[in-house]
């Protein structure tokens, strides 16, 4: 990625979705739904093939995002949460003489209509009323007041895929188009600018316009992605949210090909009416200045794993898109792990805006080399941390006291846990400790207290605990007690 002149103030649009998973797109490699729009814009810059939430949960994750702090550093560690109060980079943007706009759900907490460094805001936001949010008043103006969840039921109904009460026009992803078409249309052109344009979609309950819920066929959706000994790679958080989303009741092939296809078709619906804004961008004569970048808070497990929802540091529900396109921007696709931290410094960069260093780093003009990215979600004794680097995902669940080691290079569906395989007890001893000095929580915990696992065969004493060397039966299929201990390898000296 190159970058841009001092003298040029790019303006800059932000196309941000909620719970969208990198590889529900085209250009991440999917061939079930479309997006040709977020693919055309992916083309034309540089997508991130690597690029992970800080927080697998919406508001730490928006919070770091604005803030550029890490959960650790801004206190900010679940949904329930304030976010930090740091300056963000809208901010930045403003006090740099930037006209910037937000449309959407921002999920701001304690208060979700705060402007947060915006000067203008259209509310829209999964919660309020017809006075307060924008969007639901909008809906209400147009006879459907009477709805009560425009979004789509939620409850017992989360994960149950539905038909948007309202039709395509007042459906809310259309709604964050029009008036971000709004914007772009009344944009003074001397002044730079910062639009966000932020969807709800594809996050639950997926409840598609019609006849946009009719876009795939369900009986031709593929079975979630559950590998055997799967259940060895979910922690305490995962069965929690299959109790509450009411997914831990059994499966129901035909009912995940339905959900699968409503979340697909969600993605696709999203994808058209980021086409209206990029259409919009093109007509009014601003792409060719314009820096547009397409990502989302988190992802979604979607039956993968027999899990749903987020709340994990696997790829289904950590990975996230990452694209920026614009002036000067390379079109490749980059490899090495970044953050969504890293977007506020890059975009700042960009602008040519003088800003305080935090925690993410500039992909300007490449992304940092050979660094590992962390995430957290919750703290203390709930707390789960991950370290990521361009070999090796190590995850520590404080609750479960269980450690996780996914090789990224051979394993790259993550399959295995091979945290507890003395074979990579090396990687294993590095990745701790990345992790010890990285997060505050961890500095002084003993990793192989807690998570102990020894080889042991029966009528052996082990020097440690025993109940808890045996734990490690229960955690992992692929335990050190499969290990056999033996002479090294030598390579064959006969000649073929």
């Amino acid at each position: 990625m190159a970058r841009m002149e001092a003298a040029v103030r790019p303006n800059i649009v932000i196309l941000f979705a909620d719970q969208l998973r990198a590889d529900a797109l085209g250009c991440y490699g999917n061939r079930m739904t479309e997006t040709p729009a977020i693919d055309a814009i992916a083309g034309a810059g540089t997508r991130y093939d690597s690029a992970y939430t800080p927080s697998p949960v919406c508001v730490p994750a928006r919070s770091s995002f604005i803030t550029g702090l890490e959960p650790q550093h801004g206190e900010c560690f679940d949904n329930e949460m304030p976010m930090s109060q740091a300056s963000t980079f809208m901010d930045d943007l403003s006090a740099a003489g930037y006209r910037t706009h937000g449309v959407g759900k921002m999920h701001f907490t304690p208060d979700g209509s705060a402007l947060r460094g915006f000067q203008t805001r259209d509310t829209g936001e999964e919660f309020g009323t017809s006075e307060t949010d924008d969007y639901l008043g909008f809906v209400a103006s147009h006879g459907f007041e009477h709805v009560e969840h425009p979004h789509g039921l939620r409850d017992e109904m989360y994960y149950v895929p539905q038909l948007s009460p309202v039709p395509e026009h007042l459906h809310h992803t259309h709604w964050v188009a029009d008036k971000s078409i709004e914007f772009l249309a009344g944009h003074d052109h001397d002044q730079p600018f910062l639009l966000w344009s932020s969807f709800i979609a594809p996050h639950p309950p997926f409840a598609p316009p019609s006849p946009w819920h009719r876009r795939f066929e369900p009986s031709v959706m593929p079975a979630p992605f559950i590998p055997e000994g799967s259940d060895s790679l979910l922690t305490v958080f995962n069965r929690l949210q299959n109790r509450y989303k009411y997914r831990d009741g059994g499966t129901d092939r035909r009912l995940e090909q339905l959900r699968a296809a409503y979340y697909y078709a969600s993605v696709s619906y999203l994808d058209s009416q980021i086409a209206r804004i990029t259409a919009e961008l093109d007509r009014a004569g601003l792409r060719e200045n314009t820096v547009v970048v397409v990502t989302a808070d988190h992802g979604e497990f979607l039956g993968d794993y027999g899990a749903y929802g987020k709340r994990s540091f696997l790829d289904a529900a950590a990975r996230i898109p990452l694209v920026i396109s614009g002036p000067g921007i390379a079109h490749e696709s980059r490899q090495e792990p970044v953050t969504l931290l890293d977007v506020r410094p890059t975009l700042l960069s960009l602008a040519g805006v003088e800003h305080e260093t935090r925690d993410g780093a500039t992909l300007l003009p490449n992304p940092p080399q050979n660094r590992a990215v962390y995430g957290q979600f919750q703290d203390g004794e709930l707390g789960l941390y991950a370290v990521i680097t361009a070999e090796w995902k190590y995850i520590w669940s404080a609750f479960d006291r269980a450690e996780f080691l996914v090789d990224r290079v051979h394993d790259s569906r993550e399959t295995m846990n091979v945290a507890y395989n003395p074979r990579r007890a090396d990687v294993l001893a590095t990745m701790r400790a990345l992790a010890s000095e990285h997060f505050e929580d961890l500095h002084a915990t003993d990793f192989a207290a807690l998570s102990s696992n020894v080889p042991l065969r029966l009528g052996e004493r082990p020097s440690v605990d025993l109940t808890r060397a045996l734990q490690a039966l229960e955690r992992d299929p692929e335990s050190s007690t499969l290990v056999v201990r033996g002479g090294p390898w030598a390579p064959s000296t006969v000649e073929r």
